[in-house]
């Protein structure tokens, strides 16, 4: 939406039909990921290629960057969707991680308990990890993730997930939104709130770390850093997501230029826009659950003021999918997050 705003031309390659963006779109094209001939054929018709998400096999945009430009790169792709390769370059560039090794491939003596074992790949919104209280509990654990390359991260003890989701153009421009504070129900991102109170020196760090991410894997476009806070102000990257982000969504009516606009910007090689947040802002995921056993109440909703209602145009409603998300605008972020959360309350009251 961001693309036609700026009169850009959108095309779509989805599995599925009517998918949320090819609804909005120029054209779009059914298509299997791996089907590598039908891929090349689509990308005859574009001047350009970006993800919505990280589950993309690597051979597509490897086919997709013999044809034409692919940002962020298939590198990044390739490095940010397998959390093994992830935390290999995190440590590598000195960037701050828990405790992580392969698993079964290391043997874990003398690993600091309780611990994660989490799938090597394609793992999201909690999917594909287990806590695991000792050794003893690794291999039932490992059964349960299907024998699957694991990574065996060290628990955090962590006092709040932040986020911090920022842009780099082709020149190396960089620009961000600041820290998010996020909570989560069920392993799922429900809120996320601007303006979290850290100290100073925290918002510099995450600001160092999050360019220094950006500079050594050369990302050109949007993508979110995020991170563990530590009792005492710690930082601990937990994870990259190359692409615009649920934390990020708040900055469609928060900021001079969204998220979106930013990627579009940074994609096509214009100039980075204004990230400054016009004001306090939190937002709400819409889940399945809501739609349970009746649909939401959208007029209960849309009486309060200041609270935006974006619902994605997915076909079915299922526990624990994003259908949509509400933002609330507001003088300070804690009561843009009372606001928000009393409107998502009266879809179902």
């Amino acid at each position: 939406m961001a693309a036609r705003q700026m009169g850009y031309g959108v095309h779509v390659y989805s599995p599925d039909e009517a998918s949320p963006a090819g609804q909005v779109a120029s054209y779009e094209m059914v298509g299997e990921y791996e089907d590598l001939d039908a891929l090349a054929e689509f990308c005859q018709h574009i001047d350009v290629l970006t993800f919505e998400f990280e589950n993309v096999p690597v051979v597509a945009t490897n086919r997709a960057e013999s044809i034409v430009p692919v940002h962020p790169s298939g590198h990044v792709l390739h490095t940010t969707q397998h959390r093994l390769r992830e935390k290999t370059f995190l440590q590598a560039n000195g960037f701050p991680v828990t405790a992580c090794l392969a698993y079964p491939d290391a043997i874990p003596v003398g690993f600091p308990f309780p611990a994660v074992l989490k799938t090597a790949g394609f793992g999201y919104d909690g999917k594909g990890q287990v806590r695991v209280a000792s050794a003893t509990e690794l291999l039932a654990a490992h059964a349960f993730l299907e024998f699957q390359p694991c990574v065996l991260e060290a628990w955090v003890g962590f006092e709040r997930e932040l986020s911090m989701v920022a842009c780099r153009g082709f020149d190396g421009a960089f620009a961000h939104y600041g820290l998010f504070e996020n909570s989560h129900s069920k392993h799922i991102l429900d809120l996320t709130k601007t303006h979290p109170d850290v100290p100073g020196r925290t918002l510099v760090n995450a600001e160092a770390i999050t360019r220094g991410i950006f500079e050594a894997l050369e990302i050109v476009g949007t993508a979110c850093v995020e991170f563990f806070l530590k009792p005492g102000g710690e930082l601990l990257v937990n994870e990259i997501a190359p692409r615009p982000h649920n934390s990020g969504h708040l900055t469609i009516e928060a900021a001079p230029a969204s998220q979106f606009e930013q990627q579009l910007r940074a994609i096509c090689g214009l100039p980075l826009g204004d990230s400054t947040l016009r004001t306090a802002a939190a937002m709400a995921n819409l889940l399945g659950e809501l739609w349970e056993p009746n649909s939401p109440k959208w007029p209960s909703l849309l009486e309060f003021p200041g609270v935006h209602l974006h619902l994605y145009g997915k076909q079915e409603a299922r526990p624990g999918r994003k259908m949509g998300h509400i933002t609330s605008l507001g003088n300070d972020s804690e009561s843009a997050a009372v606001q928000v959360i009393r409107a998502r309350q009266s879809l179902i009251s």
